[in-house]
């Protein structure tokens, strides 16, 4: 039977690669963006030319009326089996102290809030206490949650130390529902985000501090991610899995 999986910020990096590779795995996947539809449509694109079966829907995930529609679109295509929670963003490097409350208040929007929402809606259809079938939810978090990234992104390591925090938590609460919360912690991973947040070689600049010495990729990422989500993963909950090449 056909399980249907929804892909926060799925139009690029990690989410993209995500959604191709569970496609691949046999998931029909709803693949979630904000603005671009365009990238979106060619993820989905993709998928289809591959033999898959995926759609586009729009949500900003910091808005719960966005958030609300997202699933009741998802909901109209099938039963919802698994939500990656990938949406998130960054901003230019700063230090604190040089940080608008505006820039606060998007990172823990998008970052934290969009990330509870969503998995909140999730566990209302997977839950055996409501009548669903379980699931799985794999939150992707950052290993900027245990680095702190000072005088860059303090803001954003903050979020996703939230992130972890809620998935650990969350685990706990919902593992008598059927329904396994885990996450993933990338580190330096070659996607567009560095450029979004003013660095676009970042990667190359850090790679050195890496013990494995080079960046990683958004697949490498998208595979721990499927492996939390199948079946070979039936007894892990409330893990975060370090995808960060020992840094």
């Amino acid at each position: 039977m056909e399980q249907l999986l929804l892909v926060t910020g799925a139009s690029r990096g990690i989410g993209a690669a995500t959604a191709r590779l569970a496609a691949r795995r046999g998931y029909a996947v709803a693949v979630n963006y904000a603005v671009n539809r365009h990238a979106a449509d060619e993820v989905v694109r993709s998928i289809e030319d591959a033999g898959g079966r995926a759609f586009a829907v729009q949500a900003d995930v910091a808005h719960e009326d966005q958030v609300l529609a997202m699933f009741e679109a998802v909901d109209r295509q099938g039963r919802l089996a698994a939500l990656v929670n990938n949406a998130g963003v960054v901003d230019v490097s700063a230090r604190l102290e040089d940080m608008p409350l505006a820039r606060l208040q998007r990172m823990l929007a998008i970052n934290v809030l969009g990330t509870m929402l969503c998995a909140r809606e999730a566990i209302r259809r997977m839950s055996t206490r409501r009548g669903g079938a379980g699931g799985a939810i794999v939150n992707v978090s950052s290993a900027a949650s245990r680095l702190g990234s000072p005088g860059q992104y303090v803001d954003y390591a903050a979020a996703k130390g939230a992130v972890d925090a809620f998935t650990l938590g969350l685990a706990k609460e919902v593992a008598a529902d059927g329904i396994r919360v885990n996450a993933v912690r990338p580190g330096l991973i070659d996607t567009e985000i560095h450029a979004s947040g003013g660095i676009p070689d970042r990667v190359q600049q850090l790679a050195h501090q890496v013990p494995m010495q080079r960046g990683g990729s958004a697949d490498e990422v998208a595979e721990a991610i499927l492996w939390l989500l199948s079946p070979a993963a039936s007894y892990t909950t409330m893990s975060l899995l370090e995808v960060s090449g020992g840094r």
